[in-house]
């Protein structure tokens, strides 16, 4: 019976102790908040702003609405905050059939194409017939016995 009596008492200490725990920051009011749709023609609308500079917002539709195999969800934005060294970051995009496209001087960009490299691609491009039966000779394919493909 005693180990009984252990067990539920051990049982609420626990459940005593699992209660929430209280944020270590006090929440960030919302300043503003807008939000329409999702709307029948696919179209939204939404953005946000907080106490602390965060800002979002982001329009949406479908491109070629009714267009069997055609109909695209797009959606365009921008968003911004400061990062915690003071720099403020902003960022807009699109996203639609040619996939998610930012922008923002933040964004690391590739270094340009070395002049000899750029000159070797416009030549190639320019003289194609150079180009046939060029690299290795065609390899043969596997065809394992008995299996059709």
């Amino acid at each position: 019976m005693e180990d009984g009596f252990t067990v539920v008492a051990m049982a609420m200490v626990a459940l005593s102790m699992a209660r929430p725990q209280q944020p270590s920051t006090s929440p960030i009011p919302i300043i503003s908040y807008e939000n329409e749709g999702v709307n029948f023609d696919g179209s939204y609308k939404w953005s946000y702003e907080t106490a602390n500079e965060i800002r979002a917002e982001e329009t949406g539709f479908v491109k070629n609405l009714g267009v069997a195999d055609q109909e695209t969800q797009v959606a365009q934005g921008s968003y911004s905050y400061t990062d915690p060294e003071g720099n403020k970051i902003a960022l807009t995009y699109i996203a639609d059939e040619n996939g998610f496209q930012p922008v923002g001087s933040h964004i690391p960009t590739p270094p340009p194409i070395p002049v000899e490299i750029l000159k070797s691609l416009e030549y190639n491009a320019a003289h194609p017939e150079e180009n046939e039966g060029a690299g290795s000779a065609p390899q043969p394919a596997y065809n394992k016995p008995g299996r059709t493909y």
